[in-house]
């Protein structure tokens, strides 16, 4: 391996350029990613908006400043508009003026050429941009504290005056993921555009809306006239659902298209609604909401917009879609679903709900159906690739891509990827990845990797959670697909549905069995780690075998009882698991924390104090469990992290403790303590 090889060299590996989004303009003509670097004082990310061609041309960067540039959207004219914190004189390499506030303002790029300019700031910020596909409008999702849009500059400003930092919660959820909830809230809200040197206005659409936008997806219509978006509802018991509403961008009045039952054995969520470009439907995922005896199950509503009628649209398709598009006749829907190590595009037809697998292999998002019906533009990764974009004809099965020319080559990998296939202690078959470096001296020591979720799967490319760093260093990295995973088929997740612990961990177990029965495999020199999901299952390892050397857990669960009400999102884990005092032979049956006593394995713990959805007590607890208990243990502790490590410098940290920790316990080698930890 090139010592110039970025998975060699974490300070190369941090600054590579990172795909992340995919815009296409709505003549076909211009695609537009968004590409993440390390800032010019390489402490934090930045993003700055490419034209990729979509002829396979070179392509070149659009935007250029310190603040960096997010979240495109073209207007039907082809401007070209993104949100950015850069001074309303931002230069490349500008600095921001002191009484100027650091929030996200609307930029436009005119489609013709010159310089972005800025034509909407608000003391809160902008949140997130809907544009219609036929006509000069657009709706914005922007924070507003409680009370009339107009007078939140007034309230920010008493707020800040004040020293007032408190909020008032009335109702879930309080906080999410990584960040606190309030006092602000999304709202979605009409931009009235003025022509010339005139000012562009907002108007708010939702002044009812609460925590409803929370983690929903939105969609405006071809005309500019309605907006689509999932709407958040709480029910009795910290439960919420989402429902599909339809808001009239005219007089803002909201009507419900779809929601959920009352039936509570068959309730619904929706969400990411898409809307077709003749305006007579409208296409949305609907998820049949989990119980603690069953597992959710996933299709796709058309909603007549018209009748008011739905029908699935997928009604016997076997796997969970996501993300759908609408073709620009309207004559079909393009998706995603996970599929046995891959996330193919699909095609599916309004009329007669025939359905077609566009690619052969590798994982898409972001699709981008032509407005002549001929490609459909995506960007395209797998384990063993990252983030691409790519053409492909929007009706041939199962083809490869064409690739387009964009920044982020990582060069050649350190190693080659197989898959693997055991039969679980219930007849399941379990099928895994392998990454196994290209050169070894000798059989390779093995790391079982267990992916988060639990409804994920190992199909794509992850900067977070990357196995060739570790391949780079001689290890083999296994990727197993255990029970919950998405991908198999419901039968598949609903076996293990309830059964986190002993279900997922019997697959495991097997799997690793039959890689250690490789000859390229050393079996005496095995280690286990897992992040969120993984790390509650790496914590189940470590309280039911002493089979590793090493076992690496990160931002995991440890008692289930604690983390039910202090997680950013109770309600959905209530949903499926109960109250402990409702369902305490589940949390006994799935508690990792109930066999602490049988832990043997040295173990590095890492948590982020800012992680709502596992919080940081978890680890605190875990950690404490281990140090009363006299176990050879290690905590990575990060004070300004939540769930994922984000930050150039602390991604390095946190791959370096994890290297030293397994070449410690696994290779046998001295304990060297990462230099600035």
């Amino acid at each position: 391996m090139s010592d110039d090889s970025i998975f060699t060299s974490l300070a190369r590996y941090v600054a590579a350029l990172r795909l992340v989004d995919l815009m296409l303009s709505p003549d076909g003509r211009r695609l537009v990613a968004t590409v993440q670097s390390l800032s010019a004082d390489a402490k934090e990310y930045v993003t700055s908006l490419w034209a990729i061609d979509p002829e396979g041309g070179p392509a070149r960067r659009l935007t250029q400043s310190a603040a960096g540039e997010k979240d495109p959207a073209f207007l039907a004219d082809g401007d070209l508009l993104f949100l950015s914190k850069r001074a309303e004189r931002d230069a490349p390499g500008g600095e921001r003026g002191e009484a100027e506030e650091e929030t996200l303002a609307l930029w436009r790029l005119p489609a013709g050429g010159g310089e972005a300019a800025c034509v909407l700031r608000r003391p809160g910020g902008i949140s997130h941009l809907h544009s219609a596909r036929a006509a000069t409008a657009l709706v914005v999702r922007a924070p507003v504290l409680h009370g009339a849009a107009d007078q939140d500059a007034e309230r920010r400003a008493a707020r800040r005056s004040g020293a007032v930092s408190a909020v008032l919660h009335e109702t879930l959820p309080v906080r999410h993921w990584d960040r606190d909830l309030g006092p602000a809230q999304d709202r979605l809200m009409a931009v009235e555009m003025g022509e010339g040197d005139t000012a562009w206005s907002l108007r708010d659409l939702t002044p009812d809306a609460g925590h409803a936008l929370v983690e929903t997806g939105g969609a405006l219509s071809a005309d500019g006239r309605t907006v689509f978006t999932g709407w958040r509802v709480n029910h009795a018991r910290a439960r919420v659902s989402s429902e599909l509403a339809a808001i009239d961008v005219e007089t803002g009045e909201r009507r419900v298209l779809a929601r959920r039952d009352d039936d509570p054995a068959d309730q619904h969520d929706y969400d990411s609604p898409a809307p077709s470009p003749d305006g007579r439907f409208v296409v949305v995922v609907d998820e049949r909401a989990h119980t603690p005896e069953r597992c959710p199950t996933t299709t796709l509503l058309l909603v007549d917009l018209e009748t008011g009628e739905g029908r699935d649209l997928l009604a016997d398709f076997p796997l969970w879609p996501a993300a759908p598009v609408v073709a620009a006749d309207s004559t079909s829907v393009f998706f995603t679903a996970d599929q046995e190590g891959h996330v193919p595009a699909w095609r599916v037809e309004v009329a007669s709900g025939a359905c077609t697998r566009l690619s052969a292999s590798g994982s898409y998002s972001h699709l981008c159906p032509s407005p002549d019906g001929r490609f459909v533009y995506a960007l395209r990764s797998h384990i063993d690739s990252p983030p691409r974009p790519v053409r492909l004809d929007a009706r041939a099965p199962d083809q490869e891509p064409v690739f387009l020319d964009a920044p982020g080559d990582v060069g050649a990998l350190p190693g080659h990827l197989e898959e693997v296939e055991a039969t679980a202690p219930d007849g399941a078959r379990v099928r895994a990845f392998l990454a196994l470096p290209d050169s070894a001296d000798g059989p390779a020591p093995l790391l079982l990797w267990v992916h988060g979720g639990p409804l994920m799967s190992w199909n794509s490319w992850s900067w977070r959670w990357n196995p060739w760093l570790m391949v780079a260093r001689g290890y083999a990295v296994l990727l197993p697909d255990p029970g919950l995973s998405r991908g198999y088929g419901d039968e598949f997740v609903q076996r293990a549905w309830g059964k986190w612990g002993p279900v997922p961990y019997g697959d495991l177990m097997a799997v690793t069995d039959a890689t250690l029965a490789r000859g390229d495999i050393d079996a005496g020199r095995t280690a286990a780690m897992g992040g969120s999901y993984g790390g509650y299952m790496a914590n189940w390892i470590a309280g039911h075998t002493d089979r590793f050397r090493a076992i690496v857990t990160h931002a995991s669960l440890w008692s289930l009882r604690n983390f039910m009400v202090t997680t950013d999102s109770p309600g959905a884990w209530a949903t499926e698991w109960g109250y402990p005092d409702e369902s305490p032979e589940r949390y006994a049956l799935n508690d990792p924390c109930a066999h602490a006593d049988a832990i043997a394995t040295p173990m590095l713990v890492i948590h982020g104090d800012r992680d709502y959805r596992v919080p940081i007590g978890e680890g605190l607890a875990l950690w404490t469990d281990l140090v009363r208990r006299g176990l050879e243990a290690k905590f990575l502790y990060f004070p300004n992290e939540g769930h994922w490590i984000l930050r150039p410098g602390n991604i390095q940290v946190w791959y370096e403790t994890i290297w030293a920790f397994l070449d410690h316990h696994v290779r046998g080698g001295e304990w060297v303590r990462p230099a600035l930890v």
